[in-house]
């Protein structure tokens, strides 16, 4: 009963991240509401100066509107809130919450190169931070319900 357990929550666990990579995928690359298109004329988009764009985002946000402030400063969190919550449940060796920021730097680092090459969106420095830290709040998230089910459940599970 035990084993069968785990094993059902590891499934629906990989079941659970194979979704969500794959909407990743779709908003970061395909999404044509969030201007993912190629930018052939513009050229290379990129901004390698920390928190520019989230000051810009912060400045002029009554300007732009609530929603394209929420979209871009929050969005990017919660875009890698599940990979920091989801991947330790799947993967027992990712229980160490720097690995979890190590990996999200990564996948961000990767997903912002290939929009720079690809000229799909822009490289933008304070969307790896904010990724990155999306991913850390997951693995928060991850390593708080953790604590409370072994203080409750025990060794039981």
């Amino acid at each position: 009963m035990k084993k069968d357990f785990k094993y059902m929550i590891r499934w629906m666990g990989i079941l659970l991240f194979i979704l969500y990579v794959l909407l990743l995928v779709y908003f970061l690359f395909f999404s044509e509401e969030y201007g993912r298109t190629v930018q052939m004329e513009q050229g290379y988009r990129y901004n390698l100066i920390p928190f520019a764009e989230i000051q810009r985002f912060w400045k002029y946000r009554e300007l732009l509107g609530q929603y394209a402030f929420l979209s871009n400063i929050m969005g990017n969190v919660l875009a890698f809130l599940p990979f920091g919550l989801i991947l330790p449940v799947i993967f027992r060796g990712m229980r160490s919450g720097f690995l979890i920021i190590l990996s999200g730097f990564g996948l961000s680092l990767c997903v912002e190169t290939i929009q720079l090459v690809t000229m799909v969106g822009c490289f933008d420095v304070d969307d790896l931070i904010l990724n990155t830290f999306g991913a850390a709040v997951g693995y928060l998230i991850f390593a708080v319900c953790d604590y409370q089910r072994r203080k409750y459940y025990g060794k039981k599970i």
